[in-house]
């Protein structure tokens, strides 16, 4: 069952997925379209998942399940991620690589190799206080509060 995103309640859990480069709006579109059916359909144990989600920036792809109603379980989120592979597949892109960092670069969003953004902390290219994308959140309250942060308020601060 789909609701909107802010009808969630805080501790619903949250997946981010980032992609390896921007989506053209057109594609950005086709996917909002994909990402509705199948969040119409998703189910755990035959029980609608209440869930949203949240399209940011041409780049990520943000689904919420309010695990108050029904709790999202192995096979579910294995659909869900079966789901971002053919995304993956469709549009030859990269959403479930974890060793990527994605940073503000003046209105740009970078997308760039955990190795490359040490080295551009390193020689001072990027900064404690470069806004960072944190996908670690678990749940709609950390993504509001902690997701789109200065880089020495969540993880990546261990780089400066």
């Amino acid at each position: 069952m789909l609701i909107p995103f802010e009808n969630l309640p805080e501790e619903s859990k949250i997946w981010i997925y980032q992609s390896n480069r921007k989506f053209s709006d057109a594609e950005f579109s086709e996917i909002e379209t994909d990402l509705i059916s199948f969040l119409e359909n998703w189910e755990a144990h035959s029980v609608g998942l209440e869930s949203s989600y949240q399209l940011k920036y041409n780049r990520f792809i943000i689904i919420a399940v309010n695990q108050d109603v029904q709790a999202a379980t192995g096979c579910s989120i294995d659909k869900s991620v079966q789901f971002i592979q053919k995304l993956e597949q469709k549009y030859n892109v990269d959403l479930l690589d974890k060793m990527n960092v994605t940073f503000k670069n003046g209105e740009h969003i970078a997308h760039k190799s955990l190795i490359d953004f040490k080295k551009m902390a390193k020689e001072k290219a990027v900064t404690e206080n470069t806004i960072v994308f944190n996908n670690l959140v678990n749940n709609v309250q950390e993504f509001n509060e902690s997701w789109e942060v200065p880089a020495m308020d969540s993880w990546h601060s261990r780089f400066f």
